[in-house]
């Protein structure tokens, strides 16, 4: 099952070389420490690795890696902490998940692996696939991109479509644009500056900047030092909390509560974000709602309208319908919905619609009302309005 957003992701490293932490948590009790505090602190999921994917590393065995993660991913789950394991390796993956770990994070985007695909459609768990251009030791020596964000979009879309046709669930694909990774800081920022066209493609969107080195770079201090990996929590924070307003699924951090009370402090500031956003009026259908029998009986005609929330500037550049909503689909839900299964309240009808609506993979808010205007009132009057707004995670 895939954690409703936000999500906060947090990083427990069981390696010697990880470019932040690593050698913290060389220990099971220690790990198991770490991640009970992270939850404590506002995580939804633990990401637990054995291998580093930092610039320049070096592979290790199969062998290794799982003696490294299987033992804590055991010991974690077995608290009720949702782990996810970041491997690109289908046979730790599948370890991992037989003891408890319930999604996979796979930084090659199934690329290292040609059994990943395989393994993840068997064991129906949810997959992250992360934008990936070679391994570790050589990923920054192809760093060439005409449009970092046309390429990475295409990269991305054409790795769900393999997963996909591998016979993993819609629902299950979660995409990386991998900052850091095969890139360099203009084309982070990039990335980051056209957050809508990386979730135009309708999957939930992970992003991960947690101190990495183009916010060093950002930090520079006056003589053009990088500033310290460390001391890079600031930035971290304040860049995941506003990727998580402007709409990413979840975010992956080193430092759960510093990121979480970013969040919380720029929700408070500006609860509901700008979006763009379709509109949909005057959606009349035939149904049989309402407290009366009378109107069960014999119906009346309701009226919708729906507006949806959602990124429309990658569609509007690439004039392409599976880039947005099809809103003609979202119309024939909600006449289904209002000709479906009576309901006593159109309060109940609201929620129902909104909740369909929410079901397209690019919306990530719906405000629906819904009007009857032969409501059983006594007297003259316009009309009956009801309106339920509802964003993906209310």
């Amino acid at each position: 099952m895939l954690v409703h957003a936000p999500v906060i992701m947090g990083i427990l490293n069981l390696t010697p070389d990880s470019f932040s932490d690593g050698g913290q948590f060389d220990s099971v009790k220690s790990a198991v420490e770490a991640a009970t505090s992270m939850v404590a602190n506002g995580a939804s999921i633990i990401d637990i690795g054995g291998e580093s994917t930092r610039p320049g590393a070096e592979r290790i065995s199969l062998e290794t890696e799982l003696a490294r993660v299987i033992p804590v991913v055991e010991q974690i789950c077995a608290q009720g902490i949702y782990v996810s394991i970041d491997t690109m390796r289908s046979e730790v993956a599948e370890a991992a998940i037989a003891v408890g770990a319930r999604m996979v994070n796979d930084v090659s985007g199934g690329l290292a692996d040609p059994q990943m695909f395989t393994v993840v459609a068997r064991l129906g768990v949810p997959i992250v696939l992360m934008h990936w251009r070679g391994p570790s030791k050589t990923m920054q020596e192809n760093t060439h991109y005409d449009s970092a964000v046309a390429e990475v979009c295409s990269e991305l879309q054409d790795r769900a479509k393999a997963a996909l046709g591998a016979g993993i669930q819609r629902g299950n694909i979660i995409l990386d644009p991998g900052i850091g990774f095969g890139k360099d800081s203009e084309h982070n920022w990039e990335l980051l500056r056209n957050l809508d066209a990386l979730l135009a493609g309708g999957h939930p969107l992970l992003v991960g900047v947690s101190r990495k080195r183009f916010l060093g770079t950002l930090l520079s201090d006056d003589e053009g030092k990088p500033r310290d990996v460390g001391i890079r929590e600031v930035a971290s924070a304040t860049t995941s909390a506003y990727l998580l307003q402007r709409g990413a699924w979840g975010v992956r951090v080193h430092d759960v509560q510093a990121t979480s009370d970013a969040y919380k402090a720029l929700c408070a500031i500006n609860p509901n974000p700008p979006i763009d956003s379709i509109e949909l009026l005057g959606l009349r259908e035939f149904g049989r709602h309402g407290v009366l029998e009378h109107e069960r009986i014999n119906g009346q005609y309701f009226s919708v309208d729906a507006t949806l929330g959602l990124s429309i500037s990658h569609a509007a550049h690439t004039d392409n319908l599976a880039d947005t909503v099809n809103y003609a689909e979202v119309a024939d839900s909600i006449r289904a919905r209002i000709s479906g299964e009576p309901v006593d309240l159109i309060e109940k009808l609201a929620e129902l619609i909104a909740t369909d609506c929410l079901a397209f993979p690019q919306v990530v808010f719906a405000k629906i009302r819904v009007h009857k205007p032969d409501a059983p009132i006594e007297g003259e009057f316009g009309d009956v309005i009801v309106t339920r707004a509802k964003f993906v995670d209310s």
